[in-house]
């Protein structure tokens, strides 16, 4: 891809949300033009799940983008809002973002995965993003820290 596609600023960053758009895969778009690229693995007896974070980007390109205007979910707590859904791309990607509530929607990060399903619900509080998703996995963000996030199912 040119360089003109590359992401490395802020500005940049919230060129792309605002159009509502994400790069596609499973990956964690940061306000800074920062990216941490997530893999998702399932255990099996007992069910357990993890998405972790295999690489960090300063400056990044994108193979392709994927559209993030489906939302499903939001709840606002003090100056932040939380907002989750899917995209209309594929059927199994599921988004959550933390945003400003002070009605310019100043992205703070974007998670996309590929695994998780569309996210259906989410809750927010002064330390955790929450969000469901339709297959019944609980996604715990850490606010501050969204690449240390914890997978449940719904019955943990």
């Amino acid at each position: 891809m040119a360089a003109s596609h590359r992401i490395s600023t802020p500005a940049q960053v919230q060129q792309r949300w605002h159009a509502r758009q994400a790069p596609d895969g499973d990956f964690i778009m940061f306000a800074d033009g920062s990216l941490s690229a997530m893999e998702f693995e399932r255990f099996v007896e007992p069910v357990r799940f993890r998405w972790w974070e295999t690489l960090r980007a300063e400056t990044w390109t994108p193979m392709d983008w994927l559209d993030v205007d489906v939302m499903l979910a939001s709840c606002t707590h003090g100056r932040r809002r939380a907002a989750a859904g899917e995209s209309a791309a594929h059927g199994s990607v599921g988004w959550v973002a933390l945003t400003s509530a002070d009605g310019r929607d100043t992205l703070e990060w974007l998670a996309v995965s590929r695994h998780s399903d569309p996210f259906s619900s989410v809750a927010l509080d002064g330390r955790f993003l929450t969000a469901t998703s339709t297959s019944g996995q609980v996604w715990r963000f850490p606010c501050d820290a969204p690449a240390d996030v914890t997978v449940s199912a719904a019955s943990d």
